[in-house]
C-alpha cells in the first residue's frame, strides 16, 4: 500500500512516497505520506513507513526494512513551521527518522523518530531505536533498547541490552575481526538487495 497522508491540524500538506523504481514495496507493506525509499530497497510484508507527521522519513540505497519492522515519528510540524526538537540532520537536512544505505532492520524492529542509523549498520530483531543516533557500521543486537543515546561508529550493542545513559554507549565494545557477527549485515544486505531486483523481474513478467 502506498499513499498520500491526510491533512491534519498539524500536517497541513499532502505528500507522496518518493520510491525509488529499483526499490520493492512487497503489496502487504504500507509507505504513506512524507517517505523517502532509494535504489534496491527491500520493504517486507507488515513493514510500516509512514510518514504522516509532517517532516521526511528517509531510507537509504540497498536498506532493507523487514517484516514487521515500523518506522515512525513524533510530531514534526506546528502550523507548517519544523519542530527541531524532533528532527535529525544527515547531509545538511533535517529527517524525522533517516536509515543510511546498506542499512538493515531485522524482523519487528522499532525506529521511531527523532532518530538515525548510519550506513552499513545492522539493527537486530525487535530492538527498538528512539531519540537517539545510531554510528555507521555497528550491529544493535536483537532485543535492544536504544534511547537518547549516541552509539558511536563500529560498535556493538548486546543482545538484550537496555541503552539509556551516555557514558554506557560510550563504553560500548568495539566490532573487532573476531566478533561473530562482524561480517553479517553485509550478508543479509546481499540477500536483500537480490531479492528486491527478483521481485521486481516477477512483477514485470
Amino acid at each position: 500500500m502506498i499513499h498520500k497522508n491526510v491533512i491534519t491540524d498539524f500536517c497541513q500538506k499532502e505528500y507522496t512516497p518518493v520510491i525509488d523504481e529499483s526499490a520493492y514495496i512487497h503489496p502487504l507493506a504500507a509507505v504513506i505520506g512524507n517517505a523517502v525509499v532509494g535504489k534496491r530497497v527491500m520493504v517486507s510484508p507488515f513493514a510500516s513507513i509512514r510518514g504522516d507527521e509532517g517532516q521526511p522519513i528517509f531510507v537509504g540505497d540497498e536498506a532493507n526494512v523487514q517484516d514487521g519492522v515500523v518506522l515512525h515519528a513524533l510530531e514534526t510540524e506546528h502550523n507548517g513551521h519544523a519542530i527541531d526538537k524532533n528532527l535529525v540532520e544527515a547531509q545538511g537536512k533535517k529527517y524525522a527518522v533517516y536509515v543510511g544505505k546498506r542499512v538493515s532492520l531485522a524482523h519487528q524492529v522499532q525506529i521511531h523518530g527523532p532518530a538515525y542509523v548510519g550506513d552499513d549498520t545492522f539493527v537486530g530483531m525487535q530492538s527498538l531505536v528512539f531519540r537517539a543516533k545510531v554510528g555507521s557500521g555497528c550491529v544493535i543486537e536483537p532485543g535492544c533498547i536504544v534511547m537518547g543515546v549516541t552509539v558511536p561508529d563500529g560498535r556493538y550493542v548486546p543482545a538484550g541490552t537496555v541503552l539509556k545513559k551516555q557514558d554506557d554507549a560510550d563504553r560500548l565494545p568495539a566490532i573487532t575481526d573476531d566478533y561473530p557477527m562482524k561480517d553479517l549485515n553485509k550478508d543479509v544486505v546481499h540477500v536483500n538487495t537480490s531479492l528486491a531486483d527478483g521481485y521486481n523481474r516477477m512483477d514485470l513478467e
